[in-house]
């Protein structure tokens, strides 16, 4: 089956559009330079999985360095919540999938109700759940806060990469925040 032909005029505007908004080029051009960073260091540094990290550095960048800064201090608060709560949770008792979600209940009545961020108020439980999760799978208290702590270490580098790819990038490459185009 042959392509249709290609719209040139739709092609043009599209261009036009990235030209006018270059955002999502920088962004790009962020996550690409972070995601390399992030991969590098963890698979051939540490010698550890870095998914984890990588879905953080990305929810942590921005081309605006104001919004990054704010996704990162979000990010990390939260990030703290969890793993404290999932340290505590792993900490007190024996190891059960109970723990679980009581722990990531508990997380998100201390995140909401309690540090009051709610940008990313979601990462208080999604750490908590890697927490206890790296916890229970070890079946020992002591692998399982230091396989939970590794886990929460690999996030919060990636929230750093991020951030400090995104100051870099600002100072390399500054835009300004897209316009609306004026209409006639």
């Amino acid at each position: 089956m042959p392509l249709p032909p290609m719209n040139v005029r739709a092609l043009r505007e599209w261009a036009d559009k990235v030209r006018r908004d270059i955002l999502g080029v920088r962004f790009a051009v962020n996550v690409f330079i972070a995601s390399s960073i992030v991969w590098y260091v963890l698979v051939h540094i540490a010698d550890t999985n870095p998914i984890w990290a990588i879905a953080s550095m990305v929810a942590a960048s921005d081309p605006q360095v104001e919004e990054a800064a704010r996704m990162f201090r979000s990010r990390l608060i939260n990030v703290l919540v969890g793993c404290v709560v999932g340290l505590a949770f792993l900490a007190v008792g024996n190891p059960t999938e109970w723990k679980l979600p009581i722990a990531l209940a508990v997380t998100v009545f201390v995140s909401s109700y309690v540090i009051h961020i709610q940008t990313m108020w979601r990462q208080a439980p999604i750490t908590a759940a890697l927490v206890i999760a790296s916890g229970l799978e070890s079946h020992s208290k002591l692998s399982g806060l230091e396989h939970g702590l590794h886990k929460v270490g690999e996030v919060l580098f990636g929230c750093l990469v991020g951030l400090l790819v995104s100051w870099l990038m600002a100072r390399i490459w500054p835009v300004k925040k897209a316009t609306a185009p004026a209409h006639s």
